[in-house]
């Protein structure tokens, strides 16, 4: 077997549906320029931060209101014509591609804040708001949205892939923080879930139905969102340690003694060096943990205190404070910016990026095991983590000319999520199924499980035209 056919299982499969001249005609005639087939804008609409390579699709029409959402859909589907939804494409999972063809609607600019209900903790969103502009927008309210998973992503993304990050830890997912939703369904109609009230017993629970469904039962338009006080105090740490498996012990010992913890990032050594150079930093180069602590200035000195204490029994140290905002951005942006600093350690290469999540107490088992195992193939990675809930990625980093270093690196995934399935985790933690993790979902879920998935989805979406191919086959 050569590599090409070694390698066929891991790209998507591509079934391209026609896109009538008619829809196109008809699109363009709605939409005027707000309807787009220049190579260019379909080809910048066809990609994301996967590894994976699809055709562009077929047009690309830039949605401002719900009323231009709903009429592309309507048209899409008269034509049973696929619709994938693009915000800001930051996704790496290839949620974005159309490997059914297609056409993609984008919702970046659909990006109002609408409402901003600060004495309830809430504001109500466009889903092209991102989560820095949306912070920006309601810092004078003595209020901020948690959920930060690194890239600047829009609100829309973040509620369709359930996306969480950092702040995991202490604030949850997105699956906790969305309250309500407008979304555009597969005949073109608009239907709103949930209210702006903390809990409800009234019906299906549609909105954790729609969050995290990836687009394909639906174009989210507008989501309300839970809002936090801005804590009284914040201070940021890094340790150094001597091993990744007393980094991970420290944390495990960290949450299992209930230290409200903010944030805790594990960044390995590879990483740090990236991170270096990149950010221009002078980080020790160990592995190490990022930390945060919010809460009042008793508070936060109450639990840096103990975290340096339970840091100190495993090895950790070299321990340094960043009290002031300029020193915590400048070290979260470097944690941020741990993609890109790995991206220019090897030019020209491309990344296959993990995400398993497993129960904090076999957090060192799975963690350590795949270390080793991609110490041992010499493919350069780089390791990050949210460890505070079990949550790590590895990035191997490719060359696309070399069939085999992709298989191989296939092959490290396959055996990391196998592992974390093993020890009753999830395959994906917050990146969401997209192309990638289709097979591995019915390994966690079970047939029965994905079957009842596909049951929901042909009841919605008959025709199959929201973001075919992904999730599950149909």
């Amino acid at each position: 077997m050569n590599a090409l056919t070694a390698l066929s299982h891991l790209v998507p499969q591509i079934n391209q549906r026609e896109v009538p001249a008619a829809l196109i005609d008809a699109l363009k005639a709605r939409f005027g320029a707000n309807c787009s087939t220049a190579l260019v804008v379909r080809e910048q609409h066809g990609r994301d931060e996967s590894s994976f390579e699809a055709p562009p699709p077929a047009a690309v029409v830039f949605a401002e209101k719900t009323q231009d959402v709903s009429d592309a859909v309507k048209l899409a589907a008269q034509y049973k014509v696929p619709v994938i939804p693009f915000g800001v494409g930051s996704s790496l999972e290839g949620h974005l591609l159309a490997v059914q063809g297609g056409i993609s609607i984008d919702v970046s600019r659909m990006n109002a804040v609408l409402a901003i209900n600060a004495e309830d903790l809430t504001v109500t969103v466009q889903p092209g708001v991102t989560r820095k502009q949306l912070n920006e927008a309601v810092k004078s309210t003595g209020l901020f949205f948690p959920i930060d998973p690194g890239a600047d992503a829009s609100i829309g993304g973040m509620s369709a892939t359930r996306a969480s990050g950092t702040n995991a830890v202490r604030y949850g997912t997105m699956r906790e923080n969305v309250l309500a939703l407008e979304v555009v369904t597969a005949d073109g109609s608009v239907i709103r879930t949930g209210t702006r009230a903390r809990k409800s017993s009234a019906g299906y629970d549609l909105t954790r139905l729609m969050v995290g469904s990836e687009g394909t039962l639906g174009v989210i338009t507008e989501v309300t969102v839970k809002l936090y006080p801005l804590p009284e105090a914040i201070s940021a740490a890094i340790c150094s340690f001597p091993s990744i498996e007393a980094a991970v012990r420290t944390t495990i010992q960290i949450i299992q003694l209930g230290v409200p913890i903010a944030r805790v990032e594990l960044i390995d050594h590879n990483t740090v060096r990236m991170v270096n150079a990149h950010s221009k930093l002078q980080l020790r180069e160990e592995p190490l943990l990022l930390m945060e602590f919010h809460g009042s200035p008793t508070g936060v000195k109450e639990q840096a205190e103990l975290v340096q204490e339970i840091a100190s029994d495993h090895g950790g140290n070299a321990f340094e404070w960043a009290s002031t905002p300029e020193e915590r951005t400048r070290l979260w942006t470097a944690r941020h910016n741990a993609y890109f600093a790995a991206v220019q350690s090897k030019p020209g290469c491309r990344v296959i990026s993990t995400d398993t999540c497993v129960p904090i107490s076999r957090l060192a088992d799975c963690l350590l095991d795949s270390v080793r195992e991609a110490d041992d193939s010499g493919i350069p990675y780089f390791l990050v983590g949210h460890v505070g809930d079990g949550n790590f990625h590895f990035g191997y980093l490719l060359d696309p000319a070399q069939p085999q270093e992709r298989i191989a690196a296939e092959r490290l995934n396959h055996d990391l999520v196998s592992r974390a399935l093993r020890l009753e985790g999830t395959c994906t933690g917050e990146h969401g199924v997209g192309l990638h993790k289709m097979d591995f979902l019915v390994t966690e879920a079970g047939v029965g499980a994905v079957d009842m998935m596909r049951t929901i989805k042909r009841a919605l979406d008959p025709h199959n035209i929201m973001n075919p191919g992904k999730i599950f086959s149909v």
